[in-house]
């Protein structure tokens, strides 16, 4: 008998830093005392310039230099919310050289660890972990969807209260889209005194913005179907 797998509803930590990663336009190096800000250049990724490798035996046999080095990224909605920090990344290791941000060649890192923060806590993400996990399909889009979606169909969020489980207290101010991943969209609820995050899962995996927008239909047509909410809102 096939063992029972609860369905995935949202990203592991994993593909958490790898789509932050993969999306991210700047990020702050920090080593030997200087802070320098790397910006995303000719698409590629912010952290694009950094090769990670794990610790090697020679490497630290040799005892040579040892230079320790921080890459700071943030998450920020691309949505109007309260509170738009989403997350931090750390990722943490060493240098055997100090950090040049002029040099053309990419940086030889050796990885410490992934450290993600956000409102769940703390999670830490090995590097294979991060080498294994693909970042979210939705990643490279998402900021677009999530803008075009409050920009050009308001109504279609608020229909979406619908489904929130537990419902809406009431006194709600407004709900906008605050996150979209290949798993599904998360509502921002704000409140007078505080706001709440409303998951809403997809029910297959999408893998591309097509598939996406498939499954915010999906979820638009079970709203249509459920109880009208119209008290939640003052």
């Amino acid at each position: 008998m096939r063992p029972f797998r609860a369905r995935v509803t949202e990203p592991t930590p994993a593909e958490r830093v790898r789509s932050i990663l993969a999306a991210a336009h700047s990020m702050t190096v920090v080593s030997d005392g200087l802070h320098s800000e790397v910006h995303r250049l000719s698409g590629r990724e912010a952290v694009g310039d950094f090769h990670l490798h794990a610790p090697t035996e020679a490497a630290l046999a040799t005892g040579g230099t040892r230079i320790p080095v921080r890459l700071e990224l943030t998450d920020i909605a691309p949505t109007p919310v309260r509170d738009r920090l989403r997350a931090r990344v750390t990722l943490a290791g060493v240098l055997a050289a100090p950090y040049d941000p002029d040099a053309e060649e990419s940086t030889c890192m050796e990885f410490g660890q992934a450290v993600l923060e956000d409102a769940g806590g703390r999670s830490y993400v090995t590097l294979d972990e991060l080498q294994a996990t693909p970042p979210d399909p939705l990643a490279a889009c998402e900021a677009s969807m999530l803008t075009h979606l409050v920009d050009a169909h308001g109504e279609d969020v608020a229909l979406l209260l619908r489904l929130v489980r537990p419902l809406p207290d009431k006194g709600l101010v407004r709900a906008v889209p605050v996150a979209l991943d290949g798993y599904g969209v998360t509502l921002r609820l704000e409140y007078p005194d505080g706001h709440r995050d409303a998951r809403l899962p997809f029910t297959t995996l999408a893998k591309n913005a097509d598939q996406a927008g498939s499954g915010i239909r999906a979820l638009l047509d079970a709203a249509r179907r459920a109880s009208h909410l119209s008290h939640l809102l003052t």
